[in-house]
């Protein structure tokens, strides 16, 4: 006699409560699925171009974006290199008053605005001017805030784009509550929040990622984790295989790319943000990336990583990479690049120009929007400065007099 035949279960009935109707002889034949195991990332960060441009092993999983679409992803790269180096330069010389540089970045930085729609919704950190511009906003409008003004520059209900967050991870709860209320409404819209390595420590990362899971909100949680929260290291951050594997917990798919492969970073975002848009809830994708500046201009970054370490990473540069791989697909030649260049050089210059015009301030405008109706105390504090402005206009139009009188 031969051994007992045990009947195949399809697929479809292996679930935890098709586990528990069937037979004892059959219940041995039946693996329930693990659910978890669909949530995690890949083993490794995915990667579709190698540091000299060559190509991968494709993976049927991740679709490569269009010709195309990596040449205009290279053209905003360059740009906004351009006016990353640009904005430094301008701090230096007291034109801004802070800039957090993310050269080395670019990739995620651009690819990120290249995956959502102009009617999705963007929620920056202090980090992401180079992806403000690649999205179309005005660059004075961008380092508004950064020049030290008391709003962000742009509109943010017409950019669909919140103000640069400066506290870490805040930005999460408002992409969550955000892309409910749209879905709520019943509008085609995903929310796509930028995060540091650092901000995923935080309480607000929880809050915001375990809500969008809990309500399926339409969000995409990307971490650009670039190995330093300031001079914090990550491994004094995490104990987890990679911060990916931190989405496993709230029941949110994740994945993990390399985030200097400008091929696999958009490849990997467009299914990130489709997955959103289709309803099934967020999507949280870590970019394993390099800040190849200080944190900002007042931060001494040799106090904490030498020089051998950001050397190899610039090795590894998304920009040349991407060339390299275009130059390989016949889309790109030495006459296309050059016009690039041309065009980012332009770019910076009108910026420059623009940034070298003193900005007409009101001394008088540090009093609005204080409080809804202004207390007594700021009343008086105003007119205080309102005369002692008075007074000086008044002494230097005395000596302007003398001086003429003196003259003639």
């Amino acid at each position: 006699m031969g051994a007992p035949h045990v009947q195949e279960v399809p697929a479809v009935t292996t679930t935890p409560q098709a586990v528990r109707r069937a037979s004892p002889r059959t219940r041995r034949a039946v693996t329930p699925p693990d659910p978890a195991r669909a949530l995690l990332p890949s083993l490794e960060p995915v990667r579709m171009i190698d540091e000299q441009g060559n190509r991968l092993p494709e993976r049927s999983d991740y679709p490569e974006p269009s010709a195309d679409a990596l040449r205009e992803l290279y053209r905003r790269m360059v740009i906004g290199r351009r006016f990353d180096l640009q904005a430094t330069t301008l701090t230096k010389q007291g034109r801004l008053a802070v800039y957090p540089s993310s050269r080395g970045q670019e990739a995620c930085q651009v690819g990120a605005m290249l995956a959502v729609r102009p009617t999705d919704w963007v929620f920056p950190t202090y980090r992401e001017s180079m992806a403000l511009v690649s999205r179309d906003i005005d660059p004075v409008e961008v380092l508004t805030l950064l020049r030290g003004d008391w709003h962000c520059g742009y509109d943010p209900a017409a950019r669909r784009t919140a103000p640069q967050c400066t506290p870490l991870a805040t930005q999460t709860v408002h992409a969550a509550g955000v892309a409910y209320g749209e879905a709520y409404q019943g509008h085609d819209t995903v929310a796509l929040a930028f995060i540091g390595d650092g901000a995923t420590s935080e309480g607000d990362f929880h809050e915001g990622v375990n809500f969008a899971a809990v309500f399926k909100a339409p969000v995409v949680f990307f971490v650009q984790n670039n190995r330093y929260a300031i001079s914090v290291p990550l491994s004094r951050q995490t104990a987890a295989p990679s911060l990916a594997y931190k989405g496993v917990g709230y029941g949110v798919p994740s994945e993990q790319v390399d985030g200097n492969d400008p091929v696999a970073v958009l490849a990997v975002l467009n299914r990130a943000v489709a997955h959103a848009r289709a309803g099934n809830g967020p999507f949280l994708v870590e970019a394993h990336t390099y800040r190849m500046e200080p944190h900002t201009n007042a931060d001494d970054a040799s106090r904490y990583r030498d020089g051998a370490e950001v050397d190899a990473w610039r090795d590894r540069d998304p920009i040349a990479r991407l060339a390299a791989y275009l130059r390989h697909l016949g889309v790109l030649d030495d006459g296309a690049e050059a016009g690039i260049a041309a065009e980012a050089e332009a770019y910076a210059a009108d910026l420059r120009a623009r940034m070298n015009v003193q900005p007409t301030v009101d001394p008088l405008s540090l009093f609005d929007h204080v409080f809804a109706e202004p207390t007594p105390q700021l009343v008086e504090q105003r007119e205080q400065v309102r005369a002692e402005l008075a007074a000086d206009a008044e002494q230097a139009a005395d000596e302007r007099d003398a001086h003429e009188r003196g003259a003639r």
